[in-house]
């Protein structure tokens, strides 16, 4: 079913309003997740905002307060993030090495005191309206088994880098160090299908195709799947060491402990990259392709073939048992305006 992105954004304020969030902090975080169901990222998106309410029911994240930047000189900034909304301290970051990069070429923010801030996109996108190219890190919560192993160690590191390029025509990179995203297997597993082989474990860290086994005691492997194929490129260390501390981070999906996931932003003035990117697009998507009706891809086009489908349809679209969940999820929490939930397009 089809949903229109105000519908979905209202909705999303309204459950973490019910539970103490700040009006500006709740709009916040309800743009990142809207953001990512509109590019098609829908682990990230209406299917995590339960997460966050939890997180701010327990305790986990703080509701009083706003970032603070501890220390600065002109080109870098240490940041206190409060141990707000993730989304929350991703803007005021993003937003303080943009000012930076505008007077010295380049700004370096490093957060600590933060929490999961969606896709690590949303930020390095951000710097494009300047013209500038916008990057975005952060290390996570162990959710990544190594390889023979059985237990999670890693964490997914997801990454962002994005760079103008000609006619609008922008590289945007995001994706993690993970086979896949966790919020993947969550789907698959809320919408009652399997998971592709190589994309999780089960306890014993063998290969599973149930998403229910991966989420109850397994856990994601490396990028590129299995021993055969995987090879492990991880920010793990370098986050850690630049964030200050971030080698605790709590573990995923308990309220325990005040240990927080550290990350990093920059933003760089571009100069002549956009014109640069542009050839260089040009010349790889003129390339032969394998089949004659899949053009041959770069980073962002995904993204932007979703967005047109939205803009085409008129709203985002869902599965219906995503907005099932978060409809009675909802009624839980004392949220009575709800999603429209029927199998048609909204209109």
């Amino acid at each position: 079913m089809s949903l229109y992105r105000v519908e979905v954004q209202g909705f999303i304020e309204r459950c973490m309003m019910a539970v103490g969030t700040k009006p500006h902090h709740a709009r916040s975080l309800a743009e990142v997740l809207v953001a990512a169901d509109s590019r098609g990222h829908y682990s990230h998106g209406l299917n995590r905002m339960d997460m966050y309410v939890k997180d701010i029911k327990s305790g986990v994240c703080a509701v009083d307060g706003e970032p603070l930047a501890e220390k600065q000189s002109a080109a870098t900034a240490l940041v206190d993030g409060k141990n707000l909304l993730g989304p929350v301290v991703g803007n005021f970051c993003m937003n303080l090495a943009i000012r930076k990069a505008k007077e010295v070429g380049i700004g370096w923010v490093v957060a600590h005191g933060s929490n999961h801030f969606g896709i690590a996109g949303f930020y390095a996108m951000q710097a494009l309206k300047d013209n500038m190219i916008g990057m975005s890190f952060t290390n996570t919560s162990p959710l990544v088994v190594p390889t023979r192993g059985k237990e999670r160690t890693l964490g997914t590191n997801p990454l962002s880098v994005a760079a103008p390029a000609k006619d609008g025509d922008s590289f945007v990179l995001d994706t993690a160090t993970s086979a896949v995203a966790l919020g993947k297997v969550e789907l698959s597993e809320r919408h009652g299908d399997s998971i592709p082989d190589g994309w999780g474990c089960d306890p014993q860290g063998k290969i599973t195709a149930d998403p229910k086994r991966v989420l109850t005691g397994g856990g994601l492997v490396p990028i590129g799947g299995s021993e055969a194929t995987g090879q492990r490129v991880s920010l793990e260390h370098l986050v850690r060491w630049v964030s200050l501390g971030g080698a605790l981070a709590r573990p995923w999906g308990h309220g325990e402990g005040m240990i927080r996931t550290p990350w990093v932003v920059v933003g760089c003035l571009s100069g002549a990259g956009g014109v640069l990117l542009g050839k260089c697009f040009s010349n790889v998507v003129v390339l032969p392709q394998a089949d004659p009706d899949a053009p041959v891809l770069t980073p962002g086009d995904p993204e932007r073939a979703s967005l047109k489908k939205c803009e085409e349809m008129g709203g985002i679209l869902y599965h219906i048992n995503v907005v099932k969940y978060m409809n009675d999820y909802a009624k839980k929490i004392g949220v009575s305006e709800l999603l429209p939930c029927d199998e048609t397009v909204t209109t």
